[in-house]
């Protein structure tokens, strides 16, 4: 009988690195064939958040070969002359995949905004379209934090056919589409929320947890059964200003059989999902 070993740490920077030399690598490859992937990235605004993020994007385009096209609006920019644009990056045969960085201005409708975005060009994989797409199984784009999730998940070789996840929160971005992805991997799923009446009692039962709804400790150690896979969606500060989770780390680490940090866990698979999802996209394109 082999002994249950707890605290393993699953790496999602190591993990991002080695997708990305492979984006890389299937990058050269269309290139050799004439075709370069192209990401727009449109940021609205001076939101401080959203031009990290787009930073980061844009960086890791370069790093992988992708080609970024950077757009940076006012954030009086009317709502008309955004779905203007991104109908025009729609037509654009060299732009693969489009992303308006959120949030937007309070004038802009983001649902108009998301919904205008060709589902063949949804890379963030937040239109209704797409969600319909991960809903049936059908080809198409998986939102990025989940699909980094999933890939997490794989990654420990546990297989979850059979398995008990619990998703906490139900969020169109992650909560969500995240319970159809381990669906569709065979687990049998529960999702909690805000109105589920004692959170604990579920996951105590569970094999693996996925916390994601922007809250410190959702989930401690007294709600882990141990040797369950967590993976930590979250991303929120200490009072002291330290980045941390929705996971009580230290307690549940003592516990799961394997965890995702925060930070270096889920963070880093997300704009390497968007990668992948962009180089799809251009893949398709060249067939």
């Amino acid at each position: 009988m082999t002994q249950q070993t707890f605290g393993q740490i699953i790496d999602g920077v190591a993990l991002s690195a080695q997708l990305r030399r492979e984006v890389a690598t299937r990058v050269l490859a269309l290139q050799a064939r004439g075709v370069t992937p192209g990401l727009a990235v449109i940021l609205v605004g001076e939101d401080p958040g959203s031009a990290v993020y787009v930073r980061n994007k844009i960086k890791a385009c370069a790093d992988t070969g992708v080609r970024s096209v950077f757009e940076k609006y006012e954030a009086t920019l009317p709502e008309a002359d955004l779905l203007a644009r991104i109908a025009s990056l729609n037509a654009d045969p060299t732009v693969h995949g489009i992303l308006v960085q959120m949030p937007l201005p309070k004038h802009i409708d983001p649902h108009k905004v998301i919904e205008a975005i060709s589902v063949s060009k949804d890379v963030d994989g937040y239109a209704t379209l797409s969600a319909g797409q991960v809903m049936t199984g059908a080809p198409g784009f998986r939102p990025c934090t989940p699909y980094g999730c999933m890939k997490l998940i794989e990654s420990t070789g546990i297989n979850l056919r059979g398995k008990h996840a619990v998703v906490i929160g139900r969020s169109n971005t992650v909560g969500k589409p995240m319970a159809l992805m381990l669906l569709q991997a065979n687990a049998t799923v529960t999702v909690c929320h805000s109105a589920t009446a004692d959170i604990g009692h579920h996951t105590r039962q569970a094999d693996l947890i996925v916390a994601a709804v922007g809250k410190r400790n959702v989930l401690t150690a007294d709600m882990v059964k141990p040797g369950a896979i967590v993976i930590d969606v979250g991303m929120n500060r200490t009072p002291e200003g330290k980045l941390c989770g929705d996971v009580d780390f230290a307690g549940v680490s003592k516990l799961a059989s394997h965890i995702t940090p925060v930070p270096g866990g889920v963070g880093p698979m997300t704009i390497t999902m968007l990668l992948v999802n962009t180089l799809e996209a251009a893949e398709r394109c060249a067939t």
